[in-house]
């Protein structure tokens, strides 16, 4: 099982300096990923939990494509309506080759009504927005010239080199965890990227749910790459806690459920939707330490 880290790029002490240090943090304890969330316009709904400044993942993608060397990086997730599909699958693609083939695409439909109607799109249709662009990056991606005509994109004959390295496109995580994002999952995606959950639920319905809608569909069952919100307490928490939440030993065990369930990537999230506690990163980088040196060895992809 592969672990990675959210990077938070937004908040009081988002900017390369900070970013920086995740990168030497993350990267130098050996992690396998280090991904990053999205919004363009930070409106109120958006404020409240992910104020500006606000790193742009697109830019922020290139930058990290830079600074990092074996890592893979991506996002967490991208909100495929805000962006014309051909942009995406372009610049997306750069970043792929840019990284060396390390580029992950983590993709959601996106919640704040608010920053949908500043960009002008329609936020009641976001999902058949989604579901349309997806299946034309999928083209871009994997056609040297592509033609698609759908209800919100359409082209023809356009030239996509370079296609990506990755083939045959970089893995697509998709987020959410509705029967509407799982069929999008088994459809479009690689891989289902659900948040925030209990064991309870990811056991006893959410796969459980996947697997059934996957046979539906006569597609294969997507690989399991969750995102769990990490923070350590010194007392132990009571059943009701989500994953990722609770003493040490129970987030070994988490981690060992999840091994056991067959997740192929887990990516650890720091931010609690505490704002101020974003100021000062150096406990989410203690975190992550104490997670690798004392939970997971890396090296394996085991749990200690």
């Amino acid at each position: 099982m592969k672990l990675g880290v959210n990077l938070i790029n937004f908040g009081p002490a988002a900017g390369p300096d900070t970013f920086r240090q995740w990168v030497r943090v993350v990267e130098g304890l050996g992690y396998h990923s280090i991904m990053i969330s999205d919004h363009i316009a930070i409106t109120k709904d958006v404020a409240t939990k992910y104020p500006a400044p606000f790193y742009e993942p697109v830019a922020t993608l290139g930058w990290l494509a830079g600074v990092t060397e074996k890592i893979e990086i991506g996002t967490t997730v991208m909100i495929v309506p805000y962006r014309n599909p051909l942009e995406t699958a372009r610049s997306l693609t750069n970043i792929d080759h840019l990284s060396g083939g390390r580029l992950i695409f983590g993709v959601g439909i996106g919640w704040a009504e608010e920053e949908f109607a500043a960009l002008k799109l329609p936020f009641r249709q976001r999902g058949a927005m989604t579901n349309e662009f997806l299946a034309a990056i999928k083209t871009l991606w994997t056609e040297e010239s592509a033609s698609f005509n759908g209800k919100y994109a359409s082209f023809s004959d356009v030239s996509t080199a370079p296609l990506p390295l990755r083939k045959p496109h970089p893995p697509i995580w998709v987020g959410g965890s509705s029967d509407a994002a799982m069929r999008r999952t088994v459809r479009l995606g690689d891989a289902w990227h659900p948040i925030r959950f209990d064991e309870n639920w990811l056991r006893n319905e959410g796969i459980p749910r996947l697997r059934q809608i996957a046979d539906e569909e006569g597609g294969e069952m997507p690989a399991l790459c969750p995102r769990i919100r990490l923070r350590i307490f010194d007392s132990l928490l009571d059943d009701t806690r989500t994953m990722g939440n609770g003493t040490l030993d129970q987030i070994r065990g988490d981690l060992a459920s999840l091994e056991e369930l067959g997740c192929e990537h887990v990516l650890l999230d720091t931010y609690y939707d505490e704002v101020e506690a974003t100021r000062d990163p150096a406990p989410a980088f203690r975190t992550v330490a104490e997670v690798a040196e004392k939970l997971f060895d890396l090296s394996k992809g085991t749990v200690r």
